[in-house]
């Protein structure tokens, strides 16, 4: 069975992230940067289908030049080779432009399933699955915590709130995962030594067919228009109960518009 896997490159979760004053969008640059911790399970779940049935593992990625390090990363776990998307032309796309350029390249791949994280740290979203599977009229399933794979057809336990459901189709389709699903391996030093040397297609985005005008910031259908700095945390107010406690947060509260 044939998988590929979405991977981004994020801003470390633990380091102060902040928007670039020229042109309002995530400063990158500022910052130290990591694969997206729930691909880090979506690309485990890749292999272990691998382990199971054969087939090869491809993992994706749309980002600058330094998202090799990502990439370096997914294939030391154990995916065989990597297609990285890099154009100058995509800084500043949005989700919607991104599934644009992320589509195009998957016409071009042979696969079975698209197997990706959740949601990104660095924008919350939670939208691709859905995004991809509306551009290539496949089905999506989403928010599993548990895949099986067997055939023309792949069923998954998709997380609620109160429980999962269980959602099938066939192949090929869009599959998300969830942090419950797995543990993802650490990779060794014979794996990091052999992600060296597999193949890594780098493409542009001449090479997707798509119009430079219809990705990008100035192009992108949800933008930053306005933002500013989080102030520096004051001293807290102290509210002396005198019977009118509740009364007295309350105001508090009211004036801060929480209420």
């Amino acid at each position: 069975m044939n998988i590929v896997v979405l991977v981004k490159q994020v801003p470390d979760t633990w380091a102060e992230r902040k928007l670039s004053d020229s042109d309002k969008t995530l400063d990158r640059a500022s910052v130290d940067v990591v694969m997206n911790e729930i691909d880090e399970y979506a690309v485990e779940e890749a292999l272990k289908i691998k382990e199971a049935q054969g087939g090869e593992v491809t993992i994706l990625t749309m980002g600058p030049e330094r998202a090799v390090e990502t990439i370096r990363k997914a294939l030391s776990m154990g995916a065989d080779k990597a297609v990285h998307l890099v154009d100058d032309a995509l800084k500043g796309s949005d989700a919607v432009q991104t599934s644009a350029a992320l589509a195009k390249v998957l016409e071009g791949l042979e696969y079975d399933l698209v197997i990706a994280g959740s949601e990104a740290t660095d924008s919350r979203m939670a939208v691709m699955g859905a995004l991809l599977s509306e551009r290539l009229g496949q089905p999506q399933l989403t928010g599993a915590r548990k895949v099986t794979a067997e055939g023309g057809s792949v069923t998954i336990e998709r997380q609620t709130d109160d429980g999962y459901a269980v959602v099938s189709a066939s192949t090929p389709a869009i599959i998300s995962v969830v942090e419950k699903i797995n543990e993802p391996r650490y990779p060794s030093f014979k794996g990091i030594m052999a992600a060296k040397s597999k193949p890594l297609e780098t493409k542009s985005l001449a090479d997707t067919g798509l119009d430079g005008g219809a990705v990008g910031l100035a192009s992108a259908p949800s933008q930053v228009v306005e933002f500013s700095t989080k102030p520096p945390r004051q001293a807290g107010q102290i509210v002396k109960d005198e019977g009118d406690g509740g009364s007295k947060v309350a105001e508090f509260l009211a004036s801060q518009k929480f209420i």
